[in-house]
């Protein structure tokens, strides 16, 4: 997005916020309004509701074989990623000690080529983020918890890397323009950081930061003394760290590096030219306790519901927030893994607990919409 096109979302309707000097200035509640795609029609056959001229496909259901292999619990963060002229979406496992990741090849008319794991022996995989170099970073949401760098075509062995932090690690985003990854934290008192490697393109080593309050409503950033500690948490290590309720999904784009924090139901967005931060959107409104959150060249965003009316809602550039898909039956769940397909037509997600709520997330459901998404 073009900081133009931010400045429209962050001044958009009554309540948004106002920039002075850096940090946000009160909640930016967002403007309820129609969503370009129109109103969401009745459930379809798969319990999702969706607007005219949309459909929807179960493509895997955890505990249940898709593509020759068994399709893992608790599905959580995704992305595509571009194969020739097929794709394919990798998905993380919420589970305990057998989390992991996995990823289905898609066939270039949409039928399903095959599914392998690509990250085994790991433990509460939440989010994580694609890199510009195709692979995938699945990140672990416990004390101590690692980010993996994993091969979404299946090829090379997943890796540790360490450097970007041992804590509880929630989403990545990467930023290629200052050749940075941003980090959330899923915490009460969590924090966002900034990893810079030695070498872009190579993750083994390098910076971590952490975003603080300069006074005056100025950020900066600084740097993180131990980022693997023994004993003092990375997000206690600076006194002067900003704390966010509940890190969530990360997303970068144009400049903006977007993030949601659970706990207080905002959306956040640092400005990485102007080193300003602000909210997009905070407090009440259609969208009930954000999560992951993706978007699209144009400027729009896309936020899962972490509970709420299990939706995923729109965030359009002039400050638009509504509804584009509804799960009907799948009250005690949440939306997970929210990721375009390469050529924007295809938008998958999960259903990480299903219809039963079940806590082992052995229903989980993951899902694809395909429609006339705008670029």
């Amino acid at each position: 997005m073009e900081r133009r096109s931010f400045l429209r979302v962050v001044t958009a309707g009554a309540g948004a916020v106002a920039f002075a000097g850096g940090l946000w200035q009160g909640a930016a509640a967002g403007v309820a309004g129609e969503s370009p795609y129109g109103p969401l029609l009745a459930a379809d056959a798969n319990g999702v509701a969706l607007p005219q001229g949309f459909t929807s496909r179960i493509v895997a259901r955890s505990s249940h074989s898709v593509g020759g292999a068994t399709w893992h619990g608790a599905p959580d963060g995704g992305a595509c990623f571009a194969d020739g002229d097929a794709w394919i979406y990798v998905s993380n496992s919420e589970l305990p000690l057998i989390g992991g990741a996995s990823a289905i090849r898609f066939r270039a008319d949409g039928s399903v080529d095959r599914a392998y794991r690509i990250l085994s022996g790991t433990t509460l995989n939440c989010a994580g983020g694609a890199t510009p170099w195709n692979t995938w970073l699945s990140c672990e949401e416990t004390w101590r918890g690692r980010v993996f760098e994993t091969d979404p075509y299946g090829v090379r062995s997943a890796v540790a890397r360490t450097a970007m932090g041992r804590f509880k690690h929630e989403a990545a985003a990467c930023d290629p323009d200052r050749r940075v990854v941003y980090l959330t934290e899923d915490e009460e008192d969590g924090c966002l950081y900034r990893f810079t490697p030695t070498t872009w393109g190579d993750l083994s080593a390098g910076r971590l930061d952490v975003l603080c309050d300069a006074g005056g409503g100025a950020v900066v950033w600084q740097r993180v003394p131990n980022p693997s500690p023994l004993f003092t948490e990375t997000r206690d290590q600076v006194s002067s760290a900003l704390k966010f309720d509940g890190g969530e999904g990360c997303y970068y784009a144009g400049g903006v590096c977007y993030f949601t924090a659970k706990g207080e139901n905002s959306v956040y967005a640092y400005n990485a030219a102007a080193n300003t931060l602000g909210k997009i959107y905070g407090g009440g409104g259609t969208l009930g306790t954000v999560d992951n959150i993706t978007g699209r060249s144009g400027g729009d965003l896309y936020v899962a519901e972490d509970g709420g009316n299990e939706e995923i809602n729109i965030i359009t550039p002039d400050g638009v927030v509504a509804p584009v898909m509804r799960l009907d039956g799948h009250a005690d769940s949440e939306i997970t893994g929210p990721a375009f397909s390469p050529d924007g037509t295809r938008l998958y997600f999960s259903s990480q607990r299903g219809t039963s709520g079940n806590t082992t997330g052995i229903d989980g459901v993951t899902f694809e919409v395909r429609g006339p998404f705008r670029h």
